[in-house]
């Protein structure tokens, strides 16, 4: 395929973006609802199911690097990336009902083969899906236009699901067992249709032979090039920010029904509105993060983004422990809750789309020194990442529950208020201390606007003098 020049269709953008959905939703189940649908509802000791939950991670994240490569060298009349799109996604769907309705009483080796296939499956459409953005695209605005469309439809469809899940499905309490069915229903009929119409819908840019037609297969260089894209310096820092970013992602989303219903007190009211006012802070997020990219750049929108995001978290936690908080549950406290949330969460948003963004700018710069485009192992080595740091954040946040001194299946309002400190004070200092780790680390990234353009030209004039020279063809 060849990149397109100057500004991506809107229509292409959008479709390229809603492939980000399927992710949202795996998201929005492992990360909010997994760990205590397992603890809570289902009775497994939360240690046992964190720690099940990281394994699977760990395990299934080591195949995404294979996955990402096998990708790049996929060559059809389809293009290099549509085959997945088309084929994942129905397996997919069947894995996921399957995690929301065991066969039996859960056990720890079930949970884990059941994780790992759902994230493999997820990965196959993931990767393949976002590794298109560097192929669609060299403008150093537009990778930035695109990864915009993908936060906004993944964190789009994660807050629908999630909606559905506190108004529909579990409205008769977080806790109910018998709506946790219909939530994996929901979520695998939305996964099917939109990867599948991300696929129709990009097919017109996306498909053909690719340029070049890739060697036989042979493990050893697999994993050498693997190796050596994965070791590229720029992406190092994007790794180590990140591992950091998703740690504490990880924990947030994992923790944040223990918060919202032992610490903060919600309302079934409150979890109808919540899902509603992060979409809109994801929307704010949209149309604010493109003119931030054009003044500042990548590098320093991500890091003060970082910053700022944890500074609107972490204040109510903060002015809670002082007593300058008004009472849980209480229609004071929620409507300041969610005034410093929207604004956390827009910071925060931020900050992935630029180091997303981030990630695509690293291609020229590996191609420029290895002479292959390698999109699809970057990407699947980011996704690498995220699942191993989102694992250990789940793994720390069943440590935090549990060295509180939290209880299963526990009742709001009736567990003591060291109990409830301890969990949330631990929380806000550990969100904290990763931002300014996050902040210094991205400010080490190496590439530049002036950078990455002087760098695309060059290897546009290398294709244009040499064509089988260069993974860049005009």
């Amino acid at each position: 395929m060849t990149p397109i020049a100057g500004k991506v269709p809107t229509r292409l953008a959008m479709f390229h973006g809603l492939g980000s959905i399927a992710y949202g939703i795996k998201d929005n189940g492992f990360s909010t609802f997994l760990l205590i649908y397992y603890n809570q509802v289902l009775g497994m000791d939360a240690k046992l199911v964190s720690f099940a939950l990281m394994l699977a991670l760990v395990i299934d994240g080591f195949l995404d690097p294979v996955i990402g490569h096998l990708s790049d060298r996929t060559y059809t009349r389809w293009g290099r990336r549509l085959p997945w799109l088309y084929l994942a996604p129905i397996p997919l769907a069947l894995s996921w009902l399957l995690l929301w309705s065991p066969p039996g009483p859960p056990s720890f080796w079930t949970l884990v083969a059941t994780a790992v296939l759902v994230r493999l499956l997820v990965s196959c459409c993931e990767v393949p899906s976002v590794a298109l953005v560097p192929e669609l695209t060299r403008d150093y605005d537009e990778r930035s236009r695109l990864m915009r469309f993908r936060f906004l439809f993944g964190w789009g469809g994660g807050l629908a699901i999630l909606f559905l899940a506190y108004d529909v499905f579990l409205a008769d309490g977080i806790l109910n067992p018998a709506g946790y069915a219909n939530y994996g229903m929901a979520g695998a009929a939305l996964i099917v249709v939109s990867v599948i119409a991300s696929a129709i819908g990009q097919h017109r840019w996306a498909s053909g032979l690719p340029p070049q037609k890739p060697a036989p297969f042979a493990l050893g260089t697999a994993f050498s090039e693997i190796r050596e894209s994965l070791t590229h310096p720029a992406f190092l820092i994007l790794l180590a920010a990140g591992g950091l970013a998703y740690t504490s992602q990880g924990i947030t989303f994992s923790i944040a029904n223990y918060l919202y219903l032992f610490v903060w007190r919600f309302s079934p009211g409150a979890f109808t509105v919540y899902p509603f006012l992060l979409f809109a802070s994801v929307v704010a997020c949209f149309f604010a993060v493109g003119p931030m990219h054009k003044r500042w750049g990548k590098r320093a929108t991500g890091a003060a983004s970082a910053v700022i995001g944890m500074v609107f978290w972490v204040i109510p936690f903060g002015l809670r422990h002082v007593g300058w908080w008004p009472t849980e549950g209480t229609l004071a406290s929620n409507a300041w809750l969610f005034g410093f949330f929207f604004f956390a969460n827009l910071f925060s948003v931020a900050a992935m789309i630029s180091a997303s963004s981030m990630i695509a700018d690293v291609v020229e710069a590996s191609e420029a020194e290895t002479g292959r485009r390698s999109e699809g192992t970057f990407f699947a080595g980011n996704f690498f990442m995220q699942k191993c740091a989102t694992g250990l954040g789940i793994f720390f946040t069943g440590m935090l529950i549990d060295l509180s001194g939290m209880p299963e299946k526990a009742t709001p309002g009736e567990v003591p208020a060291q109990v409830i400190d301890t969990l949330a004070l631990s929380y806000a200092a550990i969100v904290a201390v990763f931002a300014i780790l996050i902040a210094l680390i991205l400010r080490r990234f190496p590439i530049s606007r002036e950078d990455h353009e002087a760098r695309v030209a060059m290897l546009e004039a290398a294709a244009r003098t040499n064509p089988d020279a260069s993974g860049v063809h005009p």
